[in-house]
């Protein structure tokens, strides 16, 4: 099915601000680095194709962000998103750097834990930070070619943490060999990070102050003429950014939207989900294998079952905006964590409901934890208010979740799943999609017996 009246940039602009979440930014950081990196590559008078690959560049330089949250959390024993956001504000100079180590490392740990995570970091530095944005930049150019996007593209995300004189990461790229989408997409970075922070005045004196050291002086120089314009400044701080955003893409170069491609987008997002844990690997994949089998158990048609997986892949995506420190966390929740972890349905809905064309797939996503006697999340929806749909998602995520290994329970085998699942049909779970999961879980089972035998 074409999607004619939808635009890629619409889309994809509303997960960039799943991946602002997943970075703890403000809400609009990626469109807003779109906003300030188009007007630097007009101003270098790039040319109609390089400013689209430019411009999906901004949107989606945080592709592969979520791939370290939990590593952060390991690691520097913190939460992840006030950890990454912070330290965006933090240049290149060491006593800055070794000052945000000392005061983002393990503040609500034990002294001694503390000071052995701070030992590990002052002894590894190197090698932790290589580790941490190679897996970022790595998995943020593999996702980026799977939305189908020019190799210019991955480049320039896999590039963005490069510095014009050799000192950034993962490759020590300097000058002219750091891609240039990647050079101007660490400047809009800078900028809108310190402009949101302290204001324009201070965005201006950052790039100054890294010129020629992180910054291309030629996008320094291109910068300087867009920043003075009062306009663009003013459009900066409008809340209707995201308006003026989509129509700068040049939609000539757009790529064309139809159900394969928007499956595409689909897997390729809940593969930056299922990434900010290495418990939940696979988890959107499986979640929407089973919905669609359970869907074709039930006799759906072939563009229902379709709908299903895609919202069933969109299911935990507001899961960006939890802390990984929460996510990870082996032990019992505290209230205000456990009410942490139940935003993230709300969230879902709310980052798909930014996709006209997403509306009715959001409310379903988004209510995959409503139970049927209404003590589920975020609504406490009733039986007769939760959509078939719906009911099909959640048994498949409960499915998953139980069998999977989580950090608060080891995996469990499908038979012993099926038998906890059980006893949560008719408050929890729907009679009708229980038995035709069942059903294809034993098919499954007895396929898996008579593979072995032969």
């Amino acid at each position: 099915m074409p999607y004619s009246s939808v635009q890629l940039a619409e889309i994809l602009g509303a997960f960039s601000y799943a991946l602002d979440m997943t970075e703890g930014q403000p809400q609009g950081h990626c469109v807003r680095c779109c906003w300030i990196g188009m007007h630097i590559g007009r101003q270098l008078g790039i040319a109609e194709q390089a400013q689209w690959e430019l411009y999906y560049t901004l949107l989606l330089k945080d592709l592969g962000c979520s791939s370290n949250a939990a590593r952060i959390c390991e690691l520097y024993l913190t939460d992840d998103q006030s950890f990454k956001r912070d330290f965006k504000l933090v240049g290149g100079n060491l006593a800055q750097v070794l000052g945000f180590v000392f005061s983002h490392t393990g503040q609500h740990e034990s002294w001694t834990r503390r000071l052995n995570a701070i030992l590990n970091i002052m002894r590894n530095g190197d090698t932790i930070a290589n580790e941490l944005i190679q897996t970022r930049c790595d998995r943020g150019a593999r996702i980026a070619r799977q939305l189908r996007f020019p190799e210019p593209v991955a480049l320039g995300i896999h590039s963005l943490d490069e510095h014009w004189d050799g000192s950034g990461r993962p490759e020590q790229l300097a000058g002219t060999a750091i891609p240039l989408y990647a050079r101007i997409a660490l400047l809009a970075q800078v900028v809108d990070v310190f402009h949101f922070s302290y204001g324009p005045a201070a965005a201006l004196a950052e790039v100054e102050t890294r010129a020629g050291s992180w910054f291309d002086p030629n996008v320094v120089a291109a910068f300087r003429e867009v920043a003075a314009d009062p306009a663009f400044w003013h459009m900066l701080a409008e809340p209707m950014i995201a308006e003026a955003v989509l129509q700068l893409e040049p939609a000539q170069f757009s790529l064309p939207l139809d159900d394969d491609y928007m499956d595409a987008i689909a897997s390729a997002f809940g593969q930056v989900v299922d990434a900010k844990s290495p418990f939940t690997a696979g988890h959107s994949e499986r979640v929407g294998f089973y919905a669609e089998m359970i869907a074709i158990e039930l006799g759906l048609d072939a563009q229902q079952r379709q709908w299903i997986r895609r919202a069933a892949l969109l299911h935990d995506v507001g899961k960006l905006g939890v802390s990984s420190a929460i996510l990870e966390k082996p032990g019992r929740l505290t209230a205000d964590e456990f009410l942490a972890v139940q935003q993230h349905a709300r969230l879902t809905e709310e980052i798909l409901s930014k996709i006209v064309h997403f509306r009715d797939l959001a409310r379903v996503a988004g209510a995959h934890h409503e139970r049927l006697d209404g003590r589920g999340y975020p609504r406490g929806l009733a039986a007769d208010e939760i959509a078939l749909e719906t009911r099909i998602i959640t048994t498949a995520d409960i499915f998953d979740a139980i069998s999977a290994e989580r950090p608060y329970h080891p995996a469990n085998t499908p038979e012993h799943t099926l038998h906890l699942m059980q006893q949560m049909v008719g408050d929890a779970l729907d009679p009708l999609c229980f038995a035709a999961l069942q059903q294809v879980v034993e098919r499954e089972l007895a396929g898996q017996g008579a593979a072995t035998a032969t």
